[in-house]
């Protein structure tokens, strides 16, 4: 397996796209954060003081797959033609999970939007949430679907 980031010299570099086709691409993310009893209550409740946890981690979670290129180096700065952050709970188990979907049409995948932007999201609700409890653990944070380009589908 050849390793695309390093040139012959073993130096970093940004892979080159430009003779690569364009074509539609899309990746799912997904991130979960396990938190209190009394967090989820205060979250589902709307009655955490910093406000509603899932619009402000909805817009932060599209904020920051949007701008995926300023923070992870070697990433290219794509645009998107979509960005949607959703979430899900399980109360009884006191689990917040978070999916991100991103979608352009361009020479190169949008994966790591779709998990800068699960990130975002997760660390959203942390610093919302944290005045209520700090125990709050953010976990399993990977890719669940990505479609387009030349290595085509994968599914987790």
């Amino acid at each position: 397996m050849e390793f695309t980031h390093f040139d012959a010299e073993g130096n970093a570099r940004m892979v080159d796209v430009s003779e690569k086709e364009t074509s539609g691409r899309t990746a799912v993310a997904q991130g979960t954060i396990r938190v209190s009893e009394e967090v989820m209550e205060a979250v589902l409740g709307q009655k955490v003081k910093k406000g509603d946890v899932f619009t402000v981690a909805q817009i932060a979670g599209i904020s920051g797959a949007k701008r995926t290129s300023d923070l992870i180096p070697l990433c290219h700065n794509i645009a998107l033609t979509n960005a949607e952050v959703t979430f899900e709970t399980d109360p009884g188990l006191g689990i917040i999970t978070v999916y991100c979907t991103a979608k352009t049409r361009s020479r190169t995948g949008v994966e790591m939007e779709a998990l800068t932007g699960v990130c975002t999201a997760l660390l959203t609700v942390y610093d919302m949430c944290k005045a209520i409890d700090k125990r709050m653990v953010i976990e399993d944070i990977h890719l669940l679907k990505k479609t387009g380009g030349k290595s085509g589908e994968f599914t987790f």
